[in-house]
C-alpha cells in the first residue's frame, strides 16, 4: 500500500459511508439508516487517500456467537492495488484475536475469489437468507 493512503479503525461519517457504497454499486443506504447503524460497529477499518474514504469494511454482530462481515468496498480509482486484501487482513485479524472460536462469523458477497482466502466458504449444511424489504 501506498504510503499515503492511511488504514484506521475510524468509523467513516454517514455521507462518506453511503457515498463510498454508492460509488461501489452497492445497495444504497439512507442517510439516517447510516446514522443509526455506523455507531454500532464492532469493528471498521477505513482506508483514505489524504482526507478522501477510498476504502472500507465492518465487522457487526453481537461480538460471541454471531457476526458478519460487511461493507467492504473500494473506490473504482483505488481498486486492484490490494486494498480489498488489507481491509480483509484487518478484518480476520480482530476475529482471530477478539472473536470467540465458536462464534459464526457470515459474510454476503457478489464475489468468491477475495473472502475464500481468508477461509470462507459455501456452506454445505446450511443455507444462507435475507429479507428484502421495499
Amino acid at each position: 500500500m501506498s504510503h499515503d493512503y492511511l488504514l484506521s479503525n475510524v468509523v467513516p461519517s454517514p455521507e462518506e459511508y453511503c457515498a463510498l457504497r454508492k460509488s461501489v454499486g452497492l445497495s444504497e443506504m439512507t442517510l439516517s439508516a447510516a446514522r443509526e447503524a455506523l455507531p454500532r460497529t464492532l469493528f471498521m477499518v477505513s482506508i483514505r487517500d489524504k482526507d478522501t474514504l477510498i476504502g472500507m469494511g465492518r465487522v457487526v454482530g453481537d461480538k460471541g456467537c454471531f457476526l458478519q462481515v460487511v461493507d467492504i468496498a473500494v473506490s473504482p480509482d483505488y481498486q486492484k492495488q490490494g486494498l480489498s486484501r488489507r481491509i480483509m487482513e484487518s478484518i480476520m485479524h480482530f476475529i482471530e484475536n477478539e472473536v470467540p472460536k465458536c462464534a459464526v462469523v457470515s459474510l454476503f458477497s457478489d464475489v468468491d475469489y477475495l473472502y475464500q482466502k481468508f477461509g470462507f466458504d459455501t456452506p454445505k449444511v446450511s443455507q444462507g437468507m435475507f429479507l428484502k424489504r421495499s
